[in-house]
């Protein structure tokens, strides 16, 4: 049995289920791969760069990413392309093919757990993570639009995820984490650690002003 074949999309940043992804596309093989993908279901995959650049290929690419889902675009008269997208379903690349026309990777698509495995701790995750969004909004880092209700606790986990200022390798070993539970456990490590840097940087910021 053939191996779906998704076209790759490399980005110095992770993509999350349920998150939304703005791109201006101005490089010649990917406004190839949106045009292919809007004349198709409007998907292509998301993948972090390890290594390298976005720009020019020579990038090592992460072996786990999210389809993204074009819900919204507008081409240029340049070519260019502005796009919105969302990100469904994740998936694991079992092998990357010939970059020409651009990017693509025979993929297994990762289902969700069917039955949520709900964590006890969900709430101190919660807590934590409002905590950091303040603290980064006092410190003036622009952290987005934070969501007034997150959905269950599978999608919320995504949700403080992607928001949260915690470094791309931290955000994509999160994104592989198949259980939500442990998903929690480890965004909870990796809120604890923001929370320490934050605190220090606006304790540095104030000792500079006074």
């Amino acid at each position: 049995m053939d191996m779906p074949v998704l076209p790759q999309f490399p980005l110095g940043s992770v993509l999350f289920p349920t998150m939304v992804l703005p791109l201006h596309v101005f490089e010649p093989r990917y406004r190839s791969l949106i045009a292919d993908a809007l004349e198709n279901d409007g998907s292509f995959g998301v993948v972090l760069i390890e290594r390298g650049s976005e720009v020019g290929g020579q990038d090592v690419r992460s072996d786990f990413g999210t389809v993204a889902k074009i819900v919204k675009a507008e081409e240029f008269v340049d070519g260019r392309w502005s796009i919105v997208a969302v990100g469904t379903q994740r998936f694991q690349v079992d092998n990357w093919l010939d970059d020409q026309p651009y990017p693509r990777a025979e993929i297994t698509y990762i289902d969700e757990p069917s039955q949520v495995d709900e964590s006890d701790n969900f709430e101190s995750v919660l807590s934590k993570f409002e905590r950091l969004m303040a603290l980064a909004s006092e410190a003036g880092i622009d952290v987005g639009a934070v969501p007034s209700e997150l959905g269950d606790q599978s999608t919320a986990s995504y949700q403080m995820a992607a928001l949260a200022p915690i470094n791309m390798v931290d955000k994509h070993t999160l994104l592989s984490e198949v259980s939500t539970s442990r998903r929690l456990d480890l965004l909870d490590d990796h809120l604890d650690t923001a929370l320490d840097v934050m605190r220090f940087r606006l304790s540095s910021d104030t000792n500079l002003n006074e």
